[in-house]
């Protein structure tokens, strides 16, 4: 179970995963020992998964941001499978889900530009024999960027 204190640490490290054990003891009132101990706890359960630094995709020449939908026409282990593996390959596609309703799987993908996404959709995902239909949605702006969790 997680108390109130736990749960404002774990909303502080998402916004800053640096803050050391001195700097959490001052915003939850504790002794840094204890901010620490914490801390680890969560770490060792589970909640804290990993730490991670956040990148400018412009920076990095990813011009094109993009939401792919994947309907499969044919549904079964091996496809699904084969499917997956091909996704976890492309470093375009930085995070993917299965779905319902219509579209089987949603890919969140980044691409230098629109020529770079007309390859993946046409060269890698439609050729897949699984693959009955793609559609895309390009992102135009984020006006909200990715947020911490609810704690």
């Amino acid at each position: 179970m997680l108390d109130h204190i736990d749960k404002r640490l774990l909303a502080a490290l998402q916004k800053n995963a640096h803050l050391t054990a001195q700097e959490l003891s001052e915003m939850l009132n504790l002794s840094p020992s204890q901010a620490g101990r914490r801390r680890q706890r969560l770490e060792t359960e589970g909640y804290i998964t990993c730490y991670a630094a956040k990148l400018d995709p412009a920076r990095l020449g990813l011009g094109v941001q993009a939401f792919v939908q994947v309907q499969l026409g044919t549904h079964g282990p091996d496809q699904s499978r084969s499917f997956a593996r091909l996704v976890s390959l492309r470093p375009e596609v930085i995070s993917a889900w299965t779905l319902t309703g219509e579209a089987d799987y949603l890919l969140r993908v980044f691409c230098e530009d629109l020529s770079s996404l007309n390859h993946l959709i046409h060269e890698t995902l439609l050729p897949h024999p699984a693959v009955s239909r793609v559609q895309s949605q390009i992102v135009m702006d984020q006006f909200k960027q990715d947020a911490p969790l609810p704690t």
